[in-house]
C-alpha cells in the first residue's frame, strides 16, 4: 500500500451518512474515539491511492463500515481508519506508530501495527512466484497459520479480512479490473481463513467477488440465471417461512426459522463437484429450523413432510447417524404444490453450536475432503480457531472473559518468511541458525550471519512471526561447537541440534579413520607388506570395510598384532580349495602318528602337516574332520562346520579321518561372539569374566549399531571345558548373549 498522488473520486467517505453507519452500536466513548481517528487520519489519506488504484480514504472508510456491520468494537473500527494513513516523510513508520500510541492508546496502536504487518505480508507474498502441487498447498496453509500467529490481538485478522473485502468491493463497483493473482490469493488464503473463523458473511462476499474476477464469464452466467428467478425464489422462501411458523405454532413447538441464501460461487462449486445443471440444484432455496431439543427435530420433520412432499432420495438423518466428525442435523428436500423444491435443515441449539464452533465446524468436513473432517482439533492452532469463532459469533454475545483477546495458552510455533515469501514454521524461540538448518542442512553448517527484516542481527536472536529472514553463508565450513551450548541460545530446534551433533560426529569419525589408517599403514610398512589390499585385509580380519578396521584400531579395540599374525602365516587360513586338478588317494593302514603342535592324529599318514581351520576353530574334545589341501597339509575342521560341509560336497575325495591325540599343554584359539545392549562398563565386565577364569584374550573386534554391540573375543583355551565355563559365566551377565562364533 503505497502513496500515488492521483485525484480522488468525488465520493466523500467520512460524511454524515457514513458516520451513522460506522457508529452503529457504539456508546458515546466509542463514537468519540472513532471521530477522533477520522479527524486525525483525513489529512494523511487525502489524494492518496493504493497500488491497485483505490483511494486510501475510500478503503479506510469502507473497511470500518464492514467491521461495523459485523459488530466489531470502536477500537477495531478506529484502527481500520488509522491503518491506512501513510507515514509522514519527515518521520519513519516507528515514529508514526508512537504518535498513534500517544493519541489513541496502546490497544489501538497494537491493532494498527498488526494490521500494517499483515498488509506488508500480503504485498510480499503477492510478489512471490505462484506455487503448485502439494508443496504449494502446504505453503497456503502455512500462510493462513501465519496470519493468525501474527495477530497479537485477534481483531487484527478480522481487520485484514475486512480490508481485502473492501478492495474487492471497490473494484467491482468501479468496474476496475482486479489483478487475477490477488483474486486467486483471496480464494486460496483469505476465504478459507474466514471460513474457519466462522465469519460466513465475509467469506461468501469475498468468494463471490473474487470469483467474479477469476472467472467472469461463468460468474455472469450464474448471476443472470439467479436474477431471472430472484423474485420467485424470495417469494417462495417468504411463503414457506410464514407457513412453517403457523404450523409450528399450532403444534406448540418453539423454533427459529431462517432463509438460507445461496451464493454464486457456492452454486458453481456444487455444480462442478456434483456435475449438476443449474435447474438440478435443490438448495438454491433453503430453510434452517432451530429447535430446543432432539425430540422436536423429528416432530418438525414430521410436520414438514405433512405440508410438503419429501424427495425420498434427498433425506439424511445425521442425528441418529452422525458424520464421522460428530456433525448432527436433519436434512431433507421437499416440493410445494407447484413442484418447486427447496432444502430444509433441522437441528437443536446444541447441534448448531457444535456445528459452528466444535470439531464438526463447517471448515473441517468441507475442507478435509474424503476424510470427513477427522482432523486433529487438539492442537493449539485449532483450539485458537475454535476460540476465535466463539469470539466472533454473530449473535453479538460478548466473550466470557474480555480482559484480553488472546487465548490463555501461549503459541509454541512461529512463522517466518524467506526473501522469496516462502513461509517457514519453527518452534517458538527459534533463531536464524534454526531457520538455516530448516531450509537445508548444508546451509545451516555454513551459516555465518543473518538479516532480519533487512537488519543484521546476532545468530542467537530469537525470531518472531512475520519476520523476513535472510541467511549469510560462507562458501564452505562447518558449525560452531558453541551452537550446542544451551546457555548461549543459538538453537531452539531439536532437529537443528541433531544436525549439528551429526556433523561433529562425522568429523570425529573421519579423524578416527585417518588416525587408524596411519597406524595400519605403519604396521604394514614394518612388516614389508605395503602392496596388501586394505579392503581384503579388513575382510580377512573380520571387518566389513577398511574404515571399520581403522576405527577399531584408532579406538584401541583391535590389536595390530593380529595383522602380523595373519600375514606371517602364524594363524591358519580358512580353506575353500576350488582346484579340481591333482587327485590325492590315501590308504588306510592301522598305524597312526601324532603330528605337529595341534595334537591331531591323521589316520593312515605319518608326519602329515595339520592346521586348525580359522572358520570354526576346533578345540578338544570337539568332533573333528580333516580336509587335504594342496601344499599346506590337512586342514582340521569341526565336523559341524558349514565351510567343511561345502568342501565335502565339492571334493569328497579329499576328506580324511582325524582324531585328537595327546594335546599336552597346547593352547587353542577360540572365537566367542557377544551380543549385548550398549552400556557403560560393558567391556570391563566382560574382561573380568575372562580374568577370573584365567583365560588369555588375544584379540577383540567390536561393532556398534543402534545401541546394540557385537563383539568377537578370540581367547586361548586348552579344552572345550574351559570354553563352556567361559560361555556360562558370560551369559550370566545382564543383557549379554554369548556363544561360540
Amino acid at each position: 500500500m503505497v502513496n500515488r498522488s492521483e485525484p480522488v473520486s468525488e465520493f466523500v467517505p467520512f460524511d454524515d451518512a457514513w458516520r451513522e453507519r460506522a457508529e452503529k452500536g457504539l456508546d458515546s466513548e466509542g463514537r468519540t474515539l472513532l471521530r477522533d481517528a477520522v479527524r486525525w487520519a483525513e489529512e494523511g489519506l487525502a489524494d492518496r491511492r493504493t497500488d491497485t488504484g483505490e483511494p486510501l480514504a475510500v478503503h479506510a472508510a469502507g473497511s470500518a463500515l464492514i467491521l461495523a456491520d459485523i459488530g466489531a468494537d470502536a477500537q477495531a473500527r478506529a484502527a481500520a481508519v488509522l491503518t491506512m494513513v501513510p507515514a509522514k516523510k519527515d518521520a519513519g513508520a516507528h515514529a508514526d506508530l508512537e504518535q498513534v500510541r500517544k493519541v489513541f492508546g496502546p490497544a489501538v496502536a497494537t491493532l494498527v501495527q498488526g494490521a500494517r504487518s499483515l498488509l506488508r505480508l500480503g504485498t510480499i507474498a503477492g510478489t512471490a512466484a505462484p506455487e503448485g502441487g502439494p508443496q504449494g498447498q502446504d505453503q497456503k496453509e502455512m500462510r493462513r497459520k501465519m496470519l493468525l500467529a501474527m495477530a497479537a490481538d485477534l481483531r487484527i485478522v478480522v481487520m485484514r479480512l475486512a480490508s481485502r473485502l473492501q478492495t474487492l468491493r471497490w473494484h467491482a463497483a468501479e468496474k476496475v479490473p482486479y489483478p487475477v493473482e490477488l483474486a486467486r490469493e483471496t480464494m486460496e488464503l483469505y476465504t478459507p481463513l474466514a471460513n474457519r473463523l466462522g465469519i460466513w458473511q465475509l467469506k461468501w462476499q469475498m468468494e463471490d467477488l473474487a470469483f467474479r474476477f477469476t472467472d467472469p464469464d461463468t460468474y455472469r452466467t450464474i448471476a443472470r440465471q439467479l436474477e431471472e428467478k430472484r423474485v420467485e425464489r424470495e417469494a417462495l422462501i417468504d411463503a414457506a417461512v410464514k407457513r412453517l411458523y403457523k404450523v409450528l405454532a399450532e403444534a406448540h413447538i418453539q423454533a427459529k426459522v431462517y432463509g438460507r441464501p445461496k451464493h454464486i460461487y457456492s452454486i458453481w462449486n456444487k455444480m462442478r463437484i456434483k456435475r449438476l445443471q443449474f435447474h438440478q440444484l435443490y438448495d438454491l432455496r433453503a430453510l434452517r429450523v432451530i429447535v430446543p431439543d432432539e425430540r422436536s427435530c423429528y416432530a418438525v420433520l414430521a410436520l414438514v413432510h405433512s405440508i410438503w412432499t419429501p424427495l425420498a432420495d434427498e433425506f439424511d438423518d445425521y442425528i441418529s447417524r452422525p458424520k464421522p466428525n460428530g456433525y448432527r442435523s436433519l436434512h431433507t428436500v421437499v416440493t410445494d404444490e407447484q413442484g418447486r423444491s427447496f432444502e430444509i435443515q433441522i437441528r437443536t441449539e446444541e447441534m448448531h453450536h457444535f456445528a459452528e464452533y466444535g470439531m464438526a465446524a463447517h471448515w473441517l468436513y468441507k475442507e478435509s475432503g474424503a476424510r470427513g473432517g477427522q482432523a486433529a482439533a487438539t492442537s493449539g492452532y485449532d483450539q485458537k480457531l475454535a476460540w476465535m469463532r466463539q469470539l466472533l459469533s454473530w449473535d453479538g454475545a460478548a466473550p466470557a472473559d474480555d480482559a484480553g483477546l488472546a487465548p490463555a495458552a501461549a503459541d509454541d510455533r512461529i512463522y517466518v518468511m524467506t526473501p522469496q515469501a516462502r513461509v517457514i514454521e519453527l518452534p517458538a524461540g527459534a533463531t536464524p541458525v534454526d531457520f538455516a538448518y530448516h531450509l537445508h542442512t548444508d546451509l545451516g553448517h555454513r551459516c555465518r550471519g543473518a538479516r532480519v527484516d533487512g537488519q543484521m542481527v546476532p545468530l542467537s536472536t530469537a525470531l518472531h512471526t512475520g519476520q523476513i529472514v535472510e541467511i549469510i553463508a560462507a562458501k564452505s565450513g562447518g558449525p560452531s561447537r558453541d551452537w550446542l551450548n544451551p546457555q548461549l541460545g543459538f538453537l531452539a530446534s531439536p532437529r537443528a541440534r541433531a544436525k549439528v551433533r551429526a556433523w561433529f560426529n562425522a568429523v570425529e569419525l573421519q579423524q578416527r579413520i585417518s588416525h587408524g589408517q596411519t597406524l595400519v599403514e605403519k604396521e604394514l610398512q614394518r612388516l614389508g607388506k605395503t602392496a596388501v589390499s586394505m579392503e581384503q585385509l579388513a575382510q580377512q580380519l573380520g571387518f566389513a570395510r577398511a574404515d571399520d578396521l581403522y576405527v577399531a584400531v584408532s579406538k584401541e579395540e583391535f590389536s595390530l598384532r593380529q595383522i602380523d599374525y595373519l600375514l606371517s602365516g602364524q594363524k591358519a587360513r580358512d580353506e575353500q580349495e576350488q582346484d579340481d586338478a591333482g587327485r590325492l588317494t590315501l590308504r588306510t593302514p592301522a598305524s597312526t602318528a601324532a603330528t605337529g603342535k595341534s595334537g591331531v592324529l591323521v589316520v593312515g599318514v605319518d608326519s602329515l602337516m595339520t592346521q586348525l581351520a580359522r572358520c570354526c576353530r576346533p578345540v578338544p574334545p570337539d568332533a573333528i574332520s580333516g580336509f587335504v589341501t594342496r601344499g599346506r597339509g590337512v586342514s582340521i575342521h569341526r565336523s559341524d562346520c558349514p565351510s567343511y560341509a561345502a568342501l565335502a560336497r565339492r571334493q569328497p575325495e579329499r576328506l580324511i579321518d582325524v582324531t585328537w591325540g595327546d594335546t599336552g599343554n597346547t593352547m587353542y584359539p577360540v572365537d566367542i561372539a557377544i551380543h549385548a545392549q550398549e552400556r557403560p562398563n560393558l567391556l570391563r565386565d566382560l574382561s573380568e569374566v575372562f580374568a577370573k577364569l584365567r583365560i588369555n584374550v588375544i584379540s577383540i573386534n567390536t561393532q556398534s549399531r543402534r545401541s546394540l554391540t557385537h563383539m568377537v573375543f578370540t581367547i586361548e583355551v586348552r579344552s572345550g571345558e574351559q570354553t563352556t565355563r567361559a560361555l556360562t559365566a558370560l551369559n550370566e551377565l545382564a543383557g549379554v548373549e554369548a556363544s561360540r562364533a
